[in-house]
């Protein structure tokens, strides 16, 4: 959705409450990510009204938090826009919490009609400006579709605007009772100081460690969702510099945490121990790369902390994607990951070091190979690992330029025969028939055969008919 498509509405909503008598301004991230030159994801409006004010007031309301003070109004969309559906603003009301029992959700709030107290609930400071679109000069020139923000514009209560000037996440008044009342807010900042490059307050550092064991009152789905944001935004090094620093890592991912100080060959793997490999994947992540790419290059490695030893020859790590594949099937399945997506995750741990054995692939195994859904993920990693390790590409090269020339009828061709045509050229059914079948699509894909014709000699002649007809009687 473009960003005018989501400013105009929740501008006209500003403006009504505003006429109807009652404070209203843009809040939380949208003003910080306008004060830092980015498009706001959404914006939300913070009020006097009350959430039965703001339902009567508004013909399509969505009562989602109205227990919290939180009301969504839908909009009503621009027929000439190519937006599919009505923007939905959050309109929240000036409130102070009580206690969070669930360490997520306030048990109970009280309506204030005061602006600063309402932001004392918020996180951080960084979050807690408001922003007036109606003071004199609040836009630079005066655009509804340009909203460029002049600071004299900002209403802020808890020194947000230095904070944001000095690169500086910090919680508003006492970190402990910040991070006490919503514990996903520890993952939070770390999300923010990646995202933005910014350090951590010390006392709000110290009390992220402090409190770090507490993470697991969060649901698992919402740390899930969190790490997800941390790897595919662009900063996913940084992240876990700080989760590992916060002592956050050691408690949503333990796995990930034991790879620190875990030796490799120096000769495959001069960049360090397993931890700094990963690191060096996570450095190449893009913003907006599929969450199972990211998944997968976090994980990929998982498997060498427990299968770690030391040979005569060198440092060996046996059976590590077998007994990573199973690690990261239990991470998907703490995570509650779908089905489809621990699919993919687990097949890129799987596959990881296929790589190396492709130069030597026959066609047919090389085609197979290809066949591995999102195989372009599967590149992707083997890139990354490569560039994080001894930095040669060859054999990337290599899969890149034949994964790109093999034409996509190629890799799964129509089958020249089925277990119908064997039946016909006189074969009893039976497990015989997957070898046989096997043989002909190998033949195939390796360009010896052309024709059901072919594919029916060759069978015959791998598997002559006199001696499967009797295996299949002696069955009978």
């Amino acid at each position: 959705m473009s960003s005018a498509a989501k400013f105009d509405p929740a501008l006209h909503i500003l403006k009504t409450l505003r006429a109807a008598g009652y404070e209203a301004y843009f809040a939380g991230g949208c003003v910080r990510d306008l004060l830092l030159g980015r498009e706001p994801a959404d914006y939300d409006v913070a009020t006097s009204a009350t959430p039965g004010i703001v339902l009567r007031m508004f013909p399509r309301t969505l009562a989602v938090g109205a227990h919290f003070g939180v009301v969504l109004v839908v909009t009503q969309p621009d027929i000439s826009s190519k937006e599919l559906a009505p923007p939905q603003v959050e309109v929240a009301t000036f409130r102070s919490d009580g206690a969070y029992s669930d360490g997520r959700h306030p048990d109970a709030v009280r309506y204030t009609q005061s602006a600063a107290e309402d932001v004392q609930r918020r996180d951080f400071t960084i979050n807690g400006l408001l922003l007036d679109p109606l003071r004199e000069g609040g836009f630079l020139d005066g655009s509804l579709r340009a909203p460029k923000i002049l600071r004299t514009a900002v209403i802020d209560h808890v020194g947000g605007l230095a904070d944001l000037d000095a690169g500086i996440i910090r919680a508003i008044g006492q970190p402990e009772r910040r991070f006490d009342e919503d514990k996903l807010r520890l993952l939070r900042a770390v999300r923010f100081a990646a995202r933005f490059n910014f350090s951590i307050e010390p006392a709000t550092h110290a009390a992220m460690r402090a409190l770090s064991p507490r993470i697991h009152a969060v649901s698992r789905e919402r740390v899930r969702d969190e790490l997800t944001k941390m790897l595919t935004e662009g900063h996913a090094r940084r992240a876990f510099e700080l989760l590992d620093e916060t002592g956050l890592l050691a408690q949503v991912l333990p796995e990930v945490a034991k790879m620190k100080g875990v030796a490799q060959p120096p000769q495959f793997h001069p960049e360090g121990d397993v931890w700094i490999h990963t690191l060096l994947l996570l450095d190449q992540l893009q913003p907006g790369c599929p969450a199972t790419l990211a998944w997968g290059a976090l994980l990929h490695d998982v498997g060498k902390p427990p299968t770690f030893r030391v040979a005569p020859d060198r440092i060996r790590f046996d059976g590590h994607v077998e007994v990573g594949v199973a690690m990261g099937a239990e991470i998907c399945r703490r995570f509650r990951f779908s089905n489809d997506e621990t699919h993919q995750v687990l097949a890129l741990i799987e596959n990881h070091m296929r790589f190396a054995d492709a130069p030597r692939m026959k066609d047919s195994t090389l085609k197979r190979f290809f066949r591995l859904d999102h195989f372009e993920q599967h590149l992707a990693l083997h890139k990354m690992d490569c560039v994080a390790a001894h930095g040669n590409l060859e054999i990337w090269n290599f899969v890149r330029e034949r994964y790109e020339a093999t034409p996509a009828g190629s890799v799964r061709p129509r089958p020249l025969i089925t277990g119908r045509d064997l039946i016909a050229a006189g074969y009893q059914p039976g497990e015989q028939f997957r070898p046989m079948l096997q043989a002909a699509e190998d033949a195939q894909l390796e360009s010896a055969i052309g024709t059901k014709e072919e594919a029916l000699a060759l069978v015959r002649q791998l598997f002559p008919l006199n001696r499967s007809a009797a295996s299949g009687s002696s069955t009978g």
